[in-house]
């Protein structure tokens, strides 16, 4: 009890100090974590990592709104996950479609007008995860107050990859020429596309490194890394992120 009362005065304390003013637009994370944490608490089954991983999410969803940060990406499953181990890799799958289908009716998602969008090579993905994706994209397309990213069968390089082939065969066919071809015509071709770039990309569990997440998005954004594991991840890690970037000089290569 103690020392939820000291964890609750310390939100506080970081609560009144932020400036609404200097609040990240959007908010990118990659939730590491939850495989190491299945092993410190005693090797339950990794798949019960992941489910307390979502439980993590749901509330950092919270913050995010209550915050009134518009837009959060996360990194929820790359392409090399896939190579997992296949009872890991079904549990994910699973899970994938059960929360979801739970974003088709979610009470908070429409009232706060959050649409879902899931970016990757969701082709990958087995059927039942694509139709509960569809649903759950379909259910919200109609929201532009708050975006909700998923990356999902995600690779960073593959996604820049992709986006150069879909330019070439527009150039190819004639719709648009090699002059054209820009930063911004890069973007406009990424699975991304008419999102703006994140400004904070936040990393748990004490790795200090991207994992192909957002490459060509992230160039300019501010990242932060947290020892925290995914499950374990709390308001107070949430908040000293958002405080750390506040304090930071942001020159944008100037």
């Amino acid at each position: 009890m103690a020392v939820k009362f000291i964890y609750s005065l310390y939100e506080w304390y970081i609560m009144k100090h932020l400036d609404p003013e200097k609040m990240p637009k959007h908010i990118a994370i990659i939730m590491d974590g939850n495989r190491r944490y299945s092993k410190i608490q005693g090797n339950i089954d990794v798949v019960k990592g992941h489910e307390i991983g979502v439980d993590t999410l749901e509330k950092v969803l919270d913050w995010v709104i209550d915050l009134g940060i518009e837009i959060i990406t996360v990194y929820a499953f790359s392409t090399e996950n896939f190579h997992r181990n296949p009872h890991e890799v079904e549990g994910l799958m699973k899970l994938f479609v059960k929360n979801f289908k739970r974003l088709v009716t979610h009470e908070k998602i429409h009232k706060n007008e959050v649409k879902v969008n899931v970016v990757g090579k969701t082709e990958l993905l087995p059927d039942e995860v694509k139709e509960a994706i569809r649903e759950a994209e379909e259910a919200t397309k109609q929201y532009k107050k708050r975006v909700f990213n998923l990356a999902i069968g995600y690779d960073g390089r593959l996604e820049i990859i992709d986006a150069f082939k879909k330019i070439y065969k527009k150039i190819n066919d004639g719709q648009i020429s090699i002059e054209e071809l820009d930063e911004n015509l890069i973007s406009e071709h990424l699975y991304t596309a008419g999102i703006e770039d994140p400004n904070l990309i936040i990393r748990t569990s004490g790795e200090e490194r991207l994992s192909g997440f957002l490459l060509w998005q992230s160039s300019y954004s501010e990242l932060y890394f947290c020892d925290t594991l995914w499950p374990e991840f709390r308001k107070t890690d949430f908040l000293r992120a958002i405080r750390d970037y506040q304090a930071r000089d942001r020159r944008f290569g100037s």
